[in-house]
């Protein structure tokens, strides 16, 4: 594994460890270079409550591409649509390990902007 990936993981834990103790609905952000995957986990950590990703048929349809920041921001709406229609309203934003920044900023502002408060 590269020291890249090795200090991502390491603010990873610290960061989940923090949102564990507090008790809150996690929103977990995973990005690759051709997309970008949202989901809701339950505070124990043991099941999702809601996803959504580029992958999803309906939103891949009407984007021009997927490793954008439009896609990101899209995404960030499409799970905030679905954290509400669960009865999720606050969440504790997961950005595991990556920079609060480019497609991630995207998605957390979208999904703020679309009603979710974290």
């Amino acid at each position: 594994m590269a020291e890249k990936d090795k200090s991502r993981l390491r603010r990873t834990r610290s960061t989940r460890a923090r949102i564990r103790a507090s008790g809150k609905v996690r929103l977990c952000v995973h990005r690759t270079p051709r997309h970008i995957y949202a989901q809701l986990i339950s505070p124990t950590g043991d099941s999702t409550l809601a996803c959504a990703s580029t992958l999803d048929k309906d939103l891949r349809q009407t984007l021009a591409g997927t490793g954008n920041i439009a896609a990101a921001a899209e995404v960030g709406r499409l799970i905030a649509e679905r954290a509400r229609s669960v009865g999720v309203e606050v969440v504790a934003f997961d950005r595991s390990g990556y920079r609060y920044h480019g497609r991630v900023r995207a998605l957390a502002e979208a999904a703020r902007e679309a009603g979710l408060k974290f």
